[in-house]
């Protein structure tokens, strides 16, 4: 996989949360380690871009970090395709 900065990395961890999923299954679908992705969790918890539900034990992408997904695929559409795959 190529080098991802972390503002993509948050991305996929937001998407893959979005409607609420276990620890596990954000790993697996962000393509991350679990210290990285304990990392990641607690700055998003921190940030209140992503909610922990405790009754389910799962994540779930909160409003703020919905509005940061859409405004990371837009800025991903202004870019040229050349720019995003270097």
């Amino acid at each position: 996989m190529k080098y991802r900065s972390s503002t993509e990395i948050v991305a996929m961890i937001l998407d893959a949360a979005n409607g609420g999923e276990t620890k596990t299954k954000i790993m697996y679908k962000a393509y991350l380690s679990y210290l990285q992705l304990k990392e990641y969790l607690s700055v998003l918890i921190e940030n209140n871009l992503l909610e922990y539900i405790d009754r389910t034990q799962t994540f779930k992408t909160t409003e703020k970090g919905l509005f940061f997904l859409k405004m990371h695929n837009a800025i991903e559409e202004l870019l040229p395709s050349r720019m995003k795959n270097n």
